[in-house]
């Protein structure tokens, strides 16, 4: 909702007082019952009220979607979507996107203002760590970000990272993401001076413990500059290193 334009609505005579009051007390947030749509999060935060889907039924989905669409005045980024919900959000938003790695979706209706200072690097020690490390590249990108991907240089072959130092130097900060042990995020830490996003993925055999193992080799790396988000958290990782590549 646009005050200014509730304001002028209200003095052409086009919107009565008693329906701009109305429409003033839910401007902070909207319920729908099952959900409190914060319209000012943008203003607070600098982004939008993001859609977690999981646990979310379609029909939920589409309610938040929808009011804040209409409400929010901004592109809407939604995460975790199953193909499911993701098949029938696309019948009803034929002009989404969706990406099938990352599991998000994007509404875009706005231009994406491009305000990011430099490139954010998103580094994976493996493949398998791909989906992740898609959600923090759409992510970024949602929020005005340049990103570049570095696929498949973990430490099983460290020559691969090694001979990519000249893309790892042109990056404003860095995403690693890996799962097994972690290590990389280390790696990563020794080689840069800037900041480091650790993300440990839920990748590796039984005692990699769904990512537990890797989270706590991130949490004890001996690496300055490097910080570590929850298992699996690419839109973590990827909103935090929008707010340090805006600053």
């Amino acid at each position: 909702m646009d005050v200014i334009k509730l304001l002028e609505a209200v003095k052409s005579g086009a919107l009565p007082i008693e329906d701009a009051a109305l429409q003033l007390k839910t401007q902070p947030f909207d319920d729908l019952g099952y959900a409190l749509i914060d319209h000012h999060r943008k203003l607070r935060s600098g982004c939008p009220e993001v859609i977690y889907c999981a646990g979310k039924t379609v029909a939920q989905i589409n309610g938040i979607m929808k009011n804040m669409l209409e409400n929010g005045k901004s592109n809407v980024l939604a995460t975790r979507v199953t193909a499911e919900a993701a098949q029938a959000i696309l019948k009803q938003y034929p002009d989404a996107e969706w990406n099938s790695s990352a599991r998000t979706i994007v509404v875009r209706r706005y231009p994406t203002e491009k305000n990011g200072k430099g490139k954010i690097l998103v580094i994976t020690a493996g493949t398998s760590d791909l989906p992740v490390a898609d959600e923090a590249i759409v992510t970024a990108e949602f929020l005005g970000n340049d990103t570049e991907l570095l696929c498949d240089v973990g430490v099983a072959g460290l020559h691969r990272l090694l001979s990519k130092l000249d893309i790892i130097a042109s990056a404003r900060v860095i995403i690693v993401v890996a799962g097994m042990e972690g290590a990389l995020a280390s790696v990563v830490g020794g080689l840069t001076d800037k900041p480091v996003i650790a993300v440990p993925a839920g990748v590796g055999y039984g005692a990699s413990f769904g990512g537990v193992s890797a989270l706590l080799s991130m949490l004890n790396s001996c690496a300055n500059g490097v910080s570590v988000v929850n298992i699996d958290n690419g839109f973590g990782a990827g909103y935090i290193a929008s707010s340090i590549n805006k600053l």
